[in-house]
């Protein structure tokens, strides 16, 4: 995954929400707006065994942009743009691992894993011997504008020394032509090492990653954006070739990487960065004036309903995410507390380029129900709110899981598995794992309301296996502590209360309490997630 901005964001403006006079009220209805959580919301990539365990995660993804030229027989793979566009072998002891070794680790650790599999028609080429393969070799296309100087001097970054980027380079260099065969040859291997995706062998199948973007991040192998017609055919032909190797198996599509991925063909957005989104070829003569992810559901309606899960990856483009470069200032904490919005709420207009009401979520659905069909399971494969090591990514992280498992998400997967012991990681244990039991946040969603959720949010379920109500409490501000009244409808009046809570990047035992009245009073410290999980008193 990459971010792609394509006009500046407008300045962040600076934001400083207002501290209430009382206590926020956050009402539960536990009899209200019911309906199951899926687990796999509860999903990372590239999680090793030990992190799957203790965060309880469900799912496990092996994708991003190396995964679009992963070759199983080598264990190679191509990093495109973002290394230099090199081939490299994929050894045992990297985090990024996409074939047998990826499922053994996602299964040790009790996850169901998402395998990636390539569709540019392309694999990882490497050296005589085994070793790196340059796309751009200096020694080839001459002097570049940078070049890895820490591991394949010869390879170059594919732009010239004025930065232009080099075209006409034979794809033959660092790669080596695909076909489906080759796919369908794999997962048959898969299939035989562990059973059909019935029987417990790999139940997922995601097909490529973000393909519009393959003229930019694979362009050399593929420099010509991929236009509507054939990402279809593509993806109606990849997902017949899954099911004959595995009928049982899902498969996940189009995997696109924001915005303008839902709406505009690779080649519509090739052409667009060139010379303005103004007449685009593909929208005027293939999709009929259709937005792409639409156009690209009735094309699989027509052809029998091949895809089983809609997947697309979202992070926010107002700079909320920009891997290395965590921005933390009050201003982009604020937008980062609201941004979330654009997840679920049909009114909030983004803030970035965009610029538009994106709600995705929703978005997704009625385009399904238009298009495909009403109920289509939905996923975001790749996510991340930035802001690892900070409190701000945490409260936003604890946001992001509420609202996938209020909206009826079906699966989800962080991009990456956060590291151990960051804010981020206490934030995702907390839903899961919070005591070391596997037990936490409910698996029914319940009807909780808050009244300005980009300052405080809530979000409530019933646990399965004990009957507990749980509440999940966000004070995304920084500097003051949020005092709040939980009110509960159709659950006990009085009973204990249990949990945990994030604050200060450490998770904490709440020491048990009681509560009466039908209502909880409590203080959530400032920027901090709280579970708490209510247990009425026996009768």
């Amino acid at each position: 995954m990459r971010l792609w901005l394509f006009v500046a964001a407008p300045l962040l403006a600076s934001f400083a929400p207002s501290v209430p006079d009382g206590p926020a009220v956050i009402a539960i209805d536990a009899a209200a707006d019911r309906h199951p959580i899926s687990p796999l919301i509860y999903g990372a990539s590239f999680a090793d065994t030990a992190t799957i365990a203790d965060l309880g995660l469900a799912a496990n993804r092996s994708g991003g942009n190396s995964a679009s030229l992963y070759d199983w027989r080598s264990e190679a793979r191509n990093a495109g743009r973002d290394w230099y566009f090199e081939s490299m072998p994929v050894t045992p002891g990297e985090p990024a691992q996409y074939g047998t070794r990826f499922i053994a680790q996602t299964r040790a650790g009790g996850a169901a894993p998402i395998v990636t599999v390539p569709m540019i028609g392309w694999v990882a080429k490497l050296a005589p011997g085994g070793g790196k393969q340059a796309s751009f070799a200096i020694s080839k296309y001459g002097a570049q504008e940078a070049r890895d100087s820490d591991g394949l001097p010869d390879a170059g970054n594919g732009n010239t020394p004025a930065g232009r980027p080099i075209v006409g380079n034979d794809p033959h260099d660092a790669a080596q032509p695909d076909a489906p065969a080759n796919q369908q040859a794999w997962i048959r291997s898969l299939v035989a090492k562990w059973g059909e995706a019935a029987q417990g062998g790999v139940p997922f199948y995601a097909l490529d990653n973000e393909p519009s973007r393959w003229h930019d991040i694979h362009r050399d192998v593929h420099p010509v954006g991929l236009h509507a017609r054939e990402i279809a055919q593509a993806t109606i032909a990849y997902a017949r070739m899954v099911k004959v190797a595995d009928p049982s198996a899902k498969v996940l599509a189009p995997e696109e990487w924001g915005w303008n991925g839902y709406r505009y063909s690779g080649f519509d957005q090739q052409a667009g960065e060139a010379h303005g989104y103004r007449d685009l070829p593909d929208r005027r003569d293939q999709t009929g004036g259709m937005d792409l992810l639409p156009w690209l559901l009735t094309q699989w309606k027509r052809a029998g309903h091949p895809i089983d899960i809609l997947s697309v990856h979202y992070y926010p483009q107002g700079g909320e995410f920009h891997e290395g470069q965590d921005d933390v200032s009050p201003a982009m904490q604020a937008r980062r507390n609201r941004s979330t919005r654009a997840l679920w709420d049909r009114a909030y207009t983004d803030e970035s380029w965009i610029a538009d009401r994106v709600a995705l979520i929703p978005r997704l659905r009625d385009w399904s129900a238009k298009c495909y069909y009403p109920g289509t399971p939905l996923a975001i494969t790749e996510y991340s709110w930035g802001a690892d090591g900070h409190m701000n990514g945490a409260t936003a992280q604890a946001d992001i899981l509420g609202i996938f498992g209020r909206e009826g998400v079906y699966m989800a997967a962080r991009w990456m598995a956060p590291a151990r012991g960051t804010p981020i990681y206490l934030a995702m244990k907390l839903f899961r794992n919070p005591h070391g039991t596997q037990a936490g946040f409910g698996e029914t969603s319940v009807a909780a309301q808050a009244p300005d959720p980009d300052t405080v949010a809530a979000f409530a379920a019933v646990r399965a296996k004990d009957g507990v109500l749980t509440v999940v409490a966000i004070n995304k501000r920084a500097n003051h502590p949020a005092p709040v009244r939980i009110s509960l409808a159709h659950f006990a009046r009085a009973g204990s209360i249990t949990g945990a809570r994030v604050a200060d990047g450490r998770l904490i035992q709440l020491p048990p309490t009681r509560y009466r009245d039908a209502a909880i009073a409590a203080t959530l410290p400032p920027q901090s997630v709280t579970l708490f999980e209510v247990r009425p008193d026996a009768s």
